[in-house]
Parts: C-alpha cells; structure tokens; sequence
C-alpha cells in the first residue's frame, strides 16, 4: 500500500516537471498556418436555356408534273387531245345552261297560256295575247292556218283530220327545237372517256419509252408520263360526267313540257273543230 501511494506521488511529480515543455510546442502548433487545402472544382457552367422550338413551317414545292408542265411538255398529240377534252366540255355547259333557260321560257309561256288564252273571245284573240316567241302562240296559229287553208285539194280531206295533222305537226316542230343540243351532249358523254382513254395509251407509251432510254425504271424517268397518263384520264371522266347528267336531266324536264304541248293541242283541235269556219272567218279578218 505505501509501495502503490509512493509511485502515484512519483507520476504527479513528472507530470508537473513536464508541463512547462510541453506549453511551448502546444503554442507553436497553434500559431502554424493550415496546410493549404486542395483547390476548389470550378463551378459548374449554368446551363443554357433550351430553344424555343419553331413552328413546322409547310414548304412550298413547285409541282414539276402538274397540268402546266403536262402543257409545256406535252407534244402535239396530248396538247391536240386537252383541247378536244376542253371544247366537249364548254359545248356540254353551253348547252345545259341555254336549255334550263329555254325550259323555264316555256314554262313561264305555259302559264300565261293558261291564264289569259282560254278565256279570250277567239283563238286569233288568244293567240294575239300570247308572247311573240311563245310556242303556244305558234301552235294556236298554226291551227289558225290549218282552217283558212281547208280549200283545193286539202278540201277533200275530212276537216277534223286536217286539223289533228296540222296541229301534230306544230307539236313535233316543236319538240324538235327543245332537243336541239341533247345530240350534242350523247355524244360529248359516250365518247370523252374514250379521248381521255387515249391520252391516257398515248402517256403509258411515254414511259415506256422513257423507261427503254433510261435502262431503268426509276420514278424521275416515268412520274411526268404516267403522271400525263392520270391526268387525262380525269380530264375525260371531268368531261363526260357532267354531260350524261345533263342530257339526261334536260330530257326529263323536256318530256314535262311537251306534256303540257300536247294538252294544249288537244283543247285546241276540240275548240277549232266545234267552229272552224268562225275560226277561219277570224284569221282571215285579221289578216286583211
């Protein structure tokens, strides 16, 4: 027990003896500069702002097979062709459109007709009420005439069959002035998609030649062939289409008014065979 209190006395003593050296080397750790630190990473760069994206923009491209380089390229066979293709069309639309007016003169006719005529004191007096260019003027006049010209030869034929066949005839004249024009339109309309058939042979041909010069049969040496090839075969059905919808319109509303023709021919005979010679009479009257 004295042994152990004698050594802890011995480490105090020590202890206390080497505390004054060890101050100085503590100072003089403190007072040294700090090793000098790695250097710092560069900063980042700050990113950049993503571009605004642009709007599609749609580039426009010359076509180099439309109907332009077709006529500019095209030889004397698909130019003669367009121009065949262009005048059944201005024909077929020049027809239709002076038919619709035609039929709607006639019908306006029919109704004055049946407004004032009937209710005239003659037939000379209800045919002078008519229009100049009306066709229900001519057939009243043309019954007119059917009764002051029953003399001769003509006197031997029965008067009521000589009034039908006058007034006949006046119907037929005119249902021949209101088809004048739908030949025209069968015509434009059976045979256009054959001209567009033929330059449409006629552009096949084309690239195949371009095709035997070229060697290949790449799509810069046919496109503008088979492209003239295409278009004509549209120009033809272009042309046709309207022509049979046409024709086959202005006959039906044709066939409406000759209906109304021959109702009025019909009320005429009766009224020129009940008084033909008062008729006559009439006519001649005036005409004197």
């Amino acid at each position: 027990m004295l042994k152990t209190t004698r050594l802890a006395a011995l480490a105090a003593a020590l202890l206390m003896a080497a505390g004054p050296a060890m101050l100085p080397l503590a100072a003089q750790a403190q007072t040294q500069p700090a090793a000098p630190s790695a250097p710092a990473a560069p900063a980042a760069p700050a990113a950049e702002p993503a571009p605004v994206a642009a709007k599609p923009q749609t580039e426009v491209v010359d076509n180099p097979y439309g109907l332009e380089a077709l006529w500019k390229g095209g030889d004397f066979v698909s130019k003669g062709t367009l121009l065949i293709l262009a005048i059944m069309s201005m024909g077929s639309w020049y027809i239709i459109i002076t038919k619709v007016y035609e039929q709607y003169k006639m019908n306006k006719a029919a109704r004055a007709a049946e407004k004032s005529f009937w209710s005239a004191p003659s037939v000379q007096k209800g045919a002078e009420g008519l229009g100049k260019h009306s066709p229900y003027r001519f057939l009243a006049e043309t019954g007119l005439e059917a009764t002051s010209k029953h003399t001769g030869l003509l006197g031997n034929v029965a008067m009521n069959e000589w009034i039908t066949m006058s007034i006949q005839r006046g119907i037929e004249n005119i249902q021949s002035r209101t088809q004048d024009g739908l030949a025209f339109l069968a015509t434009v309309g059976s045979t256009a998609p054959f001209v567009g058939l033929f330059g449409t042979v006629w552009g096949i041909y084309h690239a195949l030649t371009a095709i035997g010069i070229a060697g290949q049969a790449s799509i810069d040496k046919v496109a503008g062939p088979v492209g003239e090839a295409l278009i004509m075969t549209a120009f033809g059905l272009a042309v046709a289409v309207p022509a049979v919808l046409g024709y086959n319109w202005l006959v039906r509303r044709n066939k409406s008014v000759m209906e109304g023709i021959r109702e009025f021919g019909a009320d005429l005979h009766a009224v020129l065979l009940s008084a033909p010679k008062t008729a006559a009479a009439a006519a001649v009257a005036a005409r004197g």
